[in-house]
Parts: structure tokens; sequence; C-alpha cells
């Protein structure tokens, strides 16, 4: 499996479970309706566990432009990967929100409200605010980037003398999923914290494209926060990364 396809695979894994759980939260007739606020940022927590476990062995498992980018600004990724990692996170999110809705299908269209069938997809904001809106994304993604430089960096001692890096492998899986559950519990209740422009705008863009029974618009003129914020955090964490050193 290459790199590129890794990508895609792993996106997709991570936006069919995350935009899963809140489909069975949010849309009528599921079992899971009504289930609260823990079980969606459970979900998406789990959702990245499985992502970077498929992916991790493969492409390092970045399911985030945001991760890419701010690990190539950072100097632990190399700048002519940048494009394709994105092309496949895209695309797997973009693959990933399709199974939801095929899947979920039927409960979508058992569903009256268009705002509860766009969070399934994409985050809009609870108090639309431009500025701290953009605040929120960027310190969440700050929050995500920062951990990810300091658990690849990572190391634990094999023997005498001899270290093996965590990485985001299979290992670095747990810590990272922890880190993205406690920024939903704690920084999620503004925005629905994307801190991930794919898992944002390809969803979103799915959302347009589909024909979903009495949606609504897909939000466009709030799209741009949950794409730029999260990069300008995953800049600002890489800058506070190399200033301190590892």
């Amino acid at each position: 499996m290459t790199p590129f396809i890794a990508e895609i695979l792993g996106t997709a894994i991570l936006i069919l479970l995350g935009g899963g759980v809140v489909a069975n939260v949010n849309l009528n007739k599921t079992i899971g309706q009504g289930s609260d606020w823990i079980v969606i940022t459970t979900g998406w927590a789990l959702a990245v566990f499985a992502g970077v476990v498929i992916a991790g062995p493969y492409s390092g498992a970045h399911l985030n432009p945001a991760v890419t980018i701010g690990l190539a600004v950072g100097g632990l990724f190399p700048w002519a990967d940048v494009p394709t990692f994105i092309a496949g996170e895209f695309i797997g999110a973009m693959l990933g929100a399709s199974l939801v809705y095929l899947m979920y299908k039927d409960h979508f269209d058992a569903t009256e409200d268009g705002g509860a069938k766009r969070a399934v997809f994409c985050t809009m904001p609870v108090i639309p605010n431009t500025f701290r809106n953009m605040i929120s994304e960027i310190i969440g993604t700050f929050v995500l980037i920062i951990c990810v430089f300091y658990f690849a960096e990572a190391s634990f001692e094999t023997e005498v003398g001899s270290t093996t890096k965590v990485g985001l492998g299979a290992i670095g899986a747990i810590p990272v999923s922890f880190i993205v559950w406690a920024i939903g519990l704690s920084l999620g209740g503004t925005t629905g914290y994307a801190i991930n422009p794919a898992r944002d705008l390809g969803p979103r863009i799915v959302h347009a494209i589909l024909p979903i029974k009495g949606k609504i618009d897909s939000g466009w003129g709030y799209a741009w926060i949950p794409v730029v914020a999260p990069l300008i955090g995953a800049v600002l964490a890489a800058v506070v990364f190399l200033t301190l050193g590892k």
C-alpha cells in the first residue's frame, strides 16, 4: 500500500466513523438518536484511532492537511510530498462522507431538520462570530499539532543504548486519540472542532452534491474558517516547536 492510498483509506475510515457517530446521534429513528456530546466526542476520538492504526505503518497517518503542513513547516515531513498527502486526505474524506450517507440514507429521509443532516457532514458555529470562531479553530488545532510534534519525536528505550521512535503508528494512535477526545470535550462546544480542513471541506462538498431530501444550504459563508484557521494553528504549533526545540 502506498502512502497516497494509505491516506485515502485512513481518512475515509476516520470520516466514516466520525460522521457516522454524528448521524447516529442526530438523525431520526436511529438506535443512538438523542445521545449526547460525550458520545460524539468519543466516537470521533475512536475514529481517529482506527484511521491512524490503518494508515500509520504506510504514511505516518496524517489524515489531516493541518498535520501534513504543520509537520512540513516543522521540518519533519518533505514539502515535495505535501500535495500528494493532501489530495489523498480530501479524496478519503469525501469517500467516507459518501459512505455515511449510503448507510444512513433511510434515516436522512426520515429527518426533517436540515441542520441536523448538515451536521453529519461538516461543522458550523453555535454563535457565528468570525473572529472568535477563527480563534476557536486555531487554538484547537494548535493543541492537536503541538502534541503531534512531540508524539512524532517521542521514543522509548528498547535496550541499553537503543531507542525506537513512537511516531504516529499503532502506539501513537492511542495518545493522539485521547488528545482529539480532550479537544472535543474541552474546546469543541463553540464550532464543533473541525481542526482538519479535509474533514470539514471534503464532506461539505459531498453534502452540496448529494440529493439529500430536504437539505439546507451547505454553509459556504462559514466554510473557509475550518480550512484557514486549522492551517494557521498548525503553522503556529510548528513555530513554537521549532522555537522551543525537541
